[in-house]
């Protein structure tokens, strides 16, 4: 059976609250949904022998600025098995700006969560070291939310003395 076919089947079965938003763009397969199934979504994804979506190859987010939603996470994970990119996105509100950390389901998700964490000011729940990774700790902003000046706030960051 085709993957495109295979997966929202299997999650759609496993997952039968979960309402997914499918997309098939460029011959690039999107599925979108709550974030509160997060961890359980990419669990099932992995350990699911017919799918093995075994390693995650980027995490991020989007800052949409002016939406409900400000946020969409954003989940690029493979299947060395297939040969296959499979996207996953969860919105996130700038109210309740957290999400669960998939690190317990790749370990390398640790670090592409602590970026998204210093640039979007993101936390993961449950994340094992959520501390950022370039800005200091002490720095109040973050530099890729569409609301941080370009040119940066003038002050904010003490610069190294000559």
């Amino acid at each position: 059976m085709d993957l495109k076919t295979l997966i929202p089947q299997k999650l759609k079965e496993k997952f039968p609250a979960v309402e997914f938003e499918i997309t098939d763009y460029k011959d690039e397969l999107t599925f979108k949904f709550d974030k509160k199934f997060v961890v359980e979504i990419c669990a099932f994804l992995k350990s699911d022998p017919e799918l093995e979506f075994k390693s995650c190859t980027d995490i991020t987010a989007i800052d949409w600025a002016t939406r409900k939603n400000r946020f969409t996470m954003v989940y690029n994970i493979f299947s060395m098995k297939h040969n296959f990119r499979l996207r996953l996105k969860a919105d996130v509100d700038e109210a309740d700006c957290k999400v669960d950390s998939v690190s317990s389901v790749w370990r390398a998700a640790n670090w592409q969560e602590r970026e998204t964490y210093d640039m979007y000011g993101i936390k993961f729940n449950n994340h094992p070291d959520l501390r950022r990774m370039y800005m200091p700790e002490e720095f109040e902003y973050y530099p890729l939310r569409k609301d941080f000046p370009l040119m940066g706030i003038p002050g904010s960051l003490p610069l190294p003395k000559k």
